[in-house]
């Protein structure tokens, strides 16, 4: 398994730093407004990250942190006569809901700025006694000019610095690059913390090295967020941690590219954001990450209404195989293959070859499904596992889940069609690995129409019994008119298709 790693520019084979345990970092949001389009880029991707090193079999322990207290959130708690608390809990809400709508799974810890001050003071306090960083009337800085290797990260070197819109220049700073690990207050009113410096808050980038290390140690294996985060939040993240611990902080660093609309950056700052809520009004969850996936995750994505289309018209075929072989081969069926293929799919997974230890299961499966039929799947299947194992290749991870969809639909309307069941329990294990469910009703809408079509067709049959085919022939042509195709299937229920 190989991933790309920002500080080397390569891609290299990716080895857990300790055994099978894989400690995933991700800069998580600041909650100060609604999440848009680029945070769901950014954690659908990790989402899918995630996930798919969970398949493979590692031991994954995925932290994303909360900012909830920072110059943007104080900024508009002040405009809002809100609390910094009150704002952030508000979005930071927003942010779980928008979430769990996009079906993004939860970290296993998802811990608030706020919650880990004296972690921060700790650090800070140590950057100090090593000379690493400094007091200025009530400021803290982090001395860059003392960290020979800042800059690497963003490929960048300290005489090339300026100080210019991404460096603020201060008369409390030695040096222009020098950035805030801990703030003073500046008047008695404002949210802050008791410091050996006074009362104050900290700095952006002392969070996340606080975050991480409280709880994932001195060094992990994979530190990820957006591109925007290279420099200066993660140069100076690395900075201060490998100071402090005096060890390699990252194995691993990972970035996604931006959401684009006309070629520039979707960002709030520059006010062309498309919030999640916005969007799940036009598009369902699937649709929305189709959409992302289809680009590898480094590469930028540009916000068009007609990728969406082209998206939903994709999750519709994948949804199409799921309802069609329901329908054909029925639920119990479907459970049936998939107990009898994880084995399978687990063991491909781990070792490249058929669970032959499990002799029974293989002979259970080879009795249903036919010799091709198996091949094929397991073809697909590793497949899948090449596209993914080579950076995150999701674009033709998803080429995959489409040949699966494809070929299970060929085998519903074979001389074997119970054999489609295994075809889409494949189909179904791997797309839950990129974060698809393709059981879910979207919405109460989608449920309802499925219950209102099963009740025409209920209907229509029974005129069918009846030899009332006026009636029967009436019923599928207005429905044709709706651009709704329903296929008669013999000793098998009628099914039905929506077609654009």
């Amino acid at each position: 398994m190989k991933i790309y790693d920002t500080l080397s520019q390569k891609i290299r084979e990716f080895h857990p730093l300790d055994d099978n345990k894989v400690k995933m970092y991700v800069c998580g949001p600041t909650v100060y407004d609604y999440p848009h389009l680029g945070h769901a880029r950014c954690y659908i991707t990790w989402d899918v990250v995630s996930r798919y090193l969970r398949f493979k079999g590692y031991d994954v322990t995925y932290v994303r942190n909360i900012t909830d207290v920072d110059d943007k959130i104080i900024n508009r708690a002040r405009e809002n006569n809100l609390t910094p608390k009150e704002l952030a809990t508000t979005y930071y809400k927003e942010f779980q809901k928008a979430m769990e709508a996009l079906n993004v799974a939860p970290p296993d810890i998802e811990p608030k700025a706020t919650e880990t001050i004296e972690d921060m003071i700790k650090i800070i306090k140590k950057l100090e006694e090593k000379g690493y960083a400094y007091a200025s009337e009530g400021d803290v800085y982090f001395r860059v000019s003392k960290f020979k290797k800042y800059g690497r990260l963003g490929k960048q070197s300290i005489d090339d610095l300026q100080s210019g819109a991404r460096v603020e220049a201060s008369d409390k700073k030695e040096n222009p690059l020098d950035f805030a690990l801990w703030k003073a207050i500046k008047t008695e009113n404002e949210i802050s913390w008791d410091s050996p410096w006074g009362k104050g808050r900290p700095g952006w980038h002392i969070e996340c090295s606080a975050m991480s290390e409280k709880y994932l140690g001195e060094q992990i294996d994979i530190h990820a967020g957006g591109q925007d985060l290279i420099f200066p939040h993660h140069e100076n993240e690395k900075a201060q941690s490998e100071a402090c611990f005096d060890k390699d902080f990252v194995n691993f660093w990972m970035h996604n590219g931006f959401v684009t609309t006309n070629n520039e950056k979707m960002s709030k700052s520059l006010g062309n954001f498309l919030t999640i809520n916005d969007l799940l009004e036009k598009y369902d969850a699937n649709t929305i990450r189709l959409f992302i996936l289809t680009n590898h995750y480094r590469m930028p994505v540009e916000f068009a209404d007609e990728s969406l289309k082209a998206a939903k018209n994709g999750v519709k075929r994948l949804k199409n195989a799921f309802e069609d072989i329901k329908n054909t081969v029925g639920e119990e069926k479907i459970k049936e293959a998939e107990k009898l293929i994880t084995p399978i799919i687990d063991e491909i997974v781990k070792t490249g070859q058929l669970p032959f230890h499990k002799i029974d299961t293989v002979q259970d499966i080879e009795e249903i499904i036919p010799a091709s039929l198996m091949e094929n799947c397991i073809k697909n299947l590793k497949y899948f596992i090449t596209a993914m194992d080579e950076d995150f290749n999701t674009s033709k991870a998803l080429s995959v889940l489409f040949d699966i969809a494809s070929c299970a639909q060929k085998t519903r309307e074979s001389k074997n069609p119970e054999a489609s069941a295994f075809c889409l329990a494949l189909l179904l294990k791997l797309a839950s690995v990129l974060g698809f469910d393709l059981t879910k009703s979207e919405s109460l809408n989608d449920e309802l129409s499925s219950q209102l079509m099963e009740l025409v067709i209920s209907i229509r049959q029974k005129a069918r019994e009846e030899k009332n085919w006026a009636m029967s022939d009436f019923i599928r042509d207005e429905l044709g008119k709706l651009n709704i195709v329903l296929k008669d299937q013999k000793d098998k229920p009628t099914i039905w298709s929506i077609q654009d």
